[in-house]
């Protein structure tokens, strides 16, 4: 039995007219084999349809002749279609071993794995038919609008007097004066470096400020010592001073839970001044030296 292709329905008529569906060189792949004749893609057209059957076809005699394609062809054939005919061919061969399988009830695990895998299979092969087809769409669209051009005229009287009046509600001052503050020139922002050389605050003046409040009040908390700081830098030369009077045992430190309120006690003498190290003084004093280097 020989099937001879017929024009067939649109479908078959985009695959054979698909440029991407020829073989290499250009030339159109057509198979000749006992049952059948007639391009590649109409083979897979009947057999995903069933008006073949995939065990009746010789793939064999499919490979030799598509490889006698790519030889004729020379230097000029196509890679990308010969990994499309090796991925369908693979599909075929596999589809081909599963449906000789026997049909009915099947025990053992391993024929029932082929079996699934043969309807995989044949899904796969009409998958690669739809993109194909998909393929040849697109490709005859885009060489459709490859030659159109879009118009570069006017529109034309009689859809030009279809437009509405134009109506303007702003006066010609009052645009004027919108105008002028759209296009006029921007400040450039001025970017302060004041937070960058802030003034070093003194520990020892901070000492005595503590020890003047301490002695009034005899027992303080932290937040109270340092609550009109006037910045983060006061805050800090408070609590050095705090640690300058600890060391030299004229305060003491209660908190009772951990991270909870500190409470500072007066411990030292009520009159006198007191020896306080400028050795916090004396480092931030060489630190805005280095600076200004």
């Amino acid at each position: 039995m020989r099937v001879v292709p017929n024009p067939g329905p649109p479908v078959a008529e985009e695959q054979r007219d698909d440029p991407r569906s020829r073989a290499p060189g250009g030339a159109e792949f057509n198979v000749h084999l006992g049952n059948f004749e007639g391009p590649f893609d109409l083979l897979l057209q009947l057999i995903s349809r069933h008006k073949l059957d995939i065990t009746e076809v010789a793939l064999s005699q499919v490979t030799d002749e598509f490889i006698s394609h790519i030889k004729a062809a020379g230097a000029d054939w196509d890679l990308e279609q010969t990994s499309q005919f090796i991925v369908v061919a693979a599909t075929l061969l596999d589809l081909k071993a599963a449906r000789l399988l026997p049909s009915g009830e099947v025990d053992d695990p391993e024929d029932l794995a082929l079996l699934e895998a043969r309807d995989l299979l044949f899904a796969r092969l009409l998958q690669y038919r739809a993109f194909k087809q998909v393929a040849a769409y697109l490709g005859r669209t885009f060489e459709a609008q490859s030659r159109r051009y879009p118009r570069q005229v006017g529109l034309e009287a009689r859809f030009a007097r279809l437009l509405p009046d134009v109506e303007l509600t702003i006066t010609p001052d009052r645009f004027a004066a919108l105008a002028a503050k759209v296009l006029a020139p921007k400040q450039a922002e001025v970017l302060s470096l004041a937070h960058l050389h802030a003034p070093a605050v003194s520990v020892s003046e901070q000492a005595v400020i503590l020890v003047e409040r301490l002695r009034r009040g005899g027992t303080m908390t932290f937040r109270a010592l340092t609550g009109d700081s006037p910045n983060p830098a006061t805050t800090v030369a408070r609590f050095l001073a705090l640690l300058e009077l600890f060391r030299g045992g004229a305060v003491g430190f209660e908190q009772i839970t951990p991270l909870g309120e500190l409470t500072v006690r007066w411990t030292g003498t009520s009159e006198g001044d007191l020896n306080i190290s400028d050795e916090f003084d004396a480092a931030a004093h060489e630190g805005q030296e280095s600076d200004g280097d």
